[in-house]
């Protein structure tokens, strides 16, 4: 069961402010639909379409079948799915040629993206080359990044000005690397005239996700559905900015569709430890928190505190009444709690 009710307010809300006229009679191609990003952008191009009466032809790149959250977008036709492994030979230059193209295609799990190494390096730059040779002429093409290119720096917020300074052998490495030669991708066909943009994401979090999604704010609240406590394995000490999903995906559209420069932060601005969020989480799900009186091994590489300074995209478009932690945890924890039944 899942609650699709959230994803559709949260992709209409995604919308607010966008200019989605700029979509009509356009064909968008989204890699990575099955994910947070790639569903949130799915859901506000079927409002276009359902609500808004806009003619868009849309594609979603999966690679392993259609999700039960989109299948209602395939069977009423607003979407159609291409299933393939976008890492493998020659399965992007199969793909349809598109207006807009968002790249959001990777692993979000820290777990998954070290252990599936070389697929991760592959979707963030040999396909990234591949599908901006998709783009139509005149086309818009979204990088989704990361805020882990600043891994290593200490005093954050971090702008985009900014890099890290981890070592090629650092434990995160081929993520990290690889959205930075993907961020370098983009750029070098801004060179040769193509409206490539890259959105350094921080955090982004909401409905939309599978079981066992092993990132820590679903992992913390599938302990406390599942197992009545939150056992933390640490003291909770890292900080993290948490940016609801419609929020990112709103900021992304503003990026893809009138952006000018090359790179932007996307993230909330919220500031908390990982101790903080777990007892948010325990006050809604009513359950105790737990946390040990020392702290066992972290996962490997992750950063002590990592918040990205969002005044670029300010500047540029103006504020954004960003959804506070409180209300997308609720939210967040409605459809965990729907998906779990």
């Amino acid at each position: 069961m899942h609650r699709l009710d959230l994803l559709k307010e949260d992709g209409a809300r995604s919308l607010e402010q966008v200019p989605v006229t700029t979509l009509a009679g356009k064909t968008v191609l989204v890699t990575g639909a099955s994910g947070i990003v790639g569903t949130h952008f799915l859901y506000g191009l079927m409002h276009c379409q359902q609500q808004l009466g806009l003619p868009v032809r849309v594609y979603g790149v999966v690679q392993q079948g259609v999700p039960d959250h989109l299948k209602s977008l395939v069977d009423e036709g607003y979407v159609s799915i291409i299933v393939g492994n976008m890492a493998g030979n020659g399965f992007v230059s199969d793909l349809p040629r598109a207006d807009f193209i968002v790249h959001a295609a990777t692993y979000g799990q820290p777990g998954r993206f070290i252990e599936e190494a070389q697929s991760t390096l592959k979707l963030n730059t040999v396909a990234t080359f591949g599908l901006l040779e998709k783009l139509l002429a005149g086309g818009q093409f979204l990088f989704v990044s990361s805020s882990e290119v600043y891994s290593g720096l200490t005093n954050p917020p971090f702008s985009e000005d900014q890099i890290g300074t981890t070592n090629t052998t650092h434990a995160r490495s081929c993520y990290i690397e690889a959205k930075r030669c993907g961020e370098a991708i983009c750029n070098a066909y801004r060179v040769r005239g193509i409206s490539a943009k890259s959105a350094r994401l921080s955090l982004g979090y909401g409905p939309g996700t599978r079981p066992r999604d092993k990132r820590v704010m679903y992992s913390l609240i599938e302990k406390g559905l599942m197992e009545k406590t939150i056992r933390l394995l640490d003291r909770g000490e890292a900080r993290r900015t948490y940016c609801y999903i419609s929020d990112a995906v709103h900021m992304m559209w503003r990026i893809l569709l009138e952006g000018t420069e090359p790179v932007y932060n996307v993230g909330g601005t919220s500031h908390t430890t990982i101790a903080e969020l777990a007892s948010l989480i325990g006050d809604l799900l009513n359950v105790p928190v737990e946390i040990p009186a020392e702290s066992k091994a972290a996962m490997a590489g992750a950063p002590d505190d990592m918040f990205a300074d969002i005044g670029k995209f300010i500047r540029e478009f103006g504020p954004v009444p960003l959804v506070s932690l409180k209300e997308g945890l609720e939210r967040t924890v409605e459809w965990q709690k729907a998906m779990y039944s």
